[in-house]
């Protein structure tokens, strides 16, 4: 027997394989990547509303309509919001921010090196410790909201139990855009055909900016 390098091989969709320990920028397409955001779900899959957990497509959208309300942003920086958590989709595991220093540092460094890969094949700008902070701000705020809405959780338990300072709000911000009830989760194919249209939308405006 000879030693070989190990490999964490995921089959996706389209029939590419993409090498979870050693990802290239040209292992998925972008309809891979959507359907396995929309395939990923927020909070542990746990959900208040019957059968339907929310996915890291919906929040993803969620986040960078919340972005693009705080301050003007180009297609590029847009791309960037959209793609914060794309990683999560290429994994299938969003793994909740408490339990991610038990997992250790081989864990963040597999994050990293897919995120890496993601900001290479979409051309994302780097933050910048303003624009990093912006994001972290719109990020949380749908986070609280979300654990209210969505999860169950009440608004006295989300600062005291979970830690998350942002003060939940009442109003969906997809729900206008999209035309349906405030906080639902969308079931996976219509979040994946979502998150599909606008990374197309985005990567066509940002290719002639």
């Amino acid at each position: 027997m000879t030693e070989t390098e190990p490999r964490a091989w995921v089959r996706l969709p389209s029939g590419r394989r993409l090498d979870l320990l050693a990802p290239t920028p040209f292992d998925w397409t972008d309809d891979d990547l959507a359907v396995g955001l929309s395939r990923t779900f927020r909070w542990g899959g746990h959900s208040i509303w019957p059968g339907l957990p929310l996915s890291v497509a919906q929040h993803s959208l969620a986040v960078l309509e919340r972005a693009r309300r705080a301050r003007p942003l180009n297609a590029g920086q847009q791309l960037r919001e959209l793609l914060h958590d794309a990683d999560e989709g290429l994994i299938n595991f969003d793994c909740i921010s408490p339990l991610k220093p038990f997992l250790g540092p081989a864990f963040a460094s597999l994050q990293a090196r897919l995120t890496g890969v993601v900001a290479l094949r979409y051309r994302l700008p780097a933050w910048t410790p303003d624009e990093k902070h912006a994001h972290k701000q719109a990020d949380i705020a749908a986070a609280a909201s979300e654990a209210v809405h969505v999860a169950g959780w009440t608004r006295a338990e989300v600062r005291e139990t979970l830690g998350i300072r942002s003060v939940p709000e009442d109003e969906d911000v997809l729900a206008r855009l999209f035309g349906e009830e405030a906080w639902r989760p969308w079931p996976p194919e219509q979040a994946a055909s979502r998150f599909s249209a606008e990374l197309a939308r985005l990567q066509a405006v940002a290719s002639v900016e």
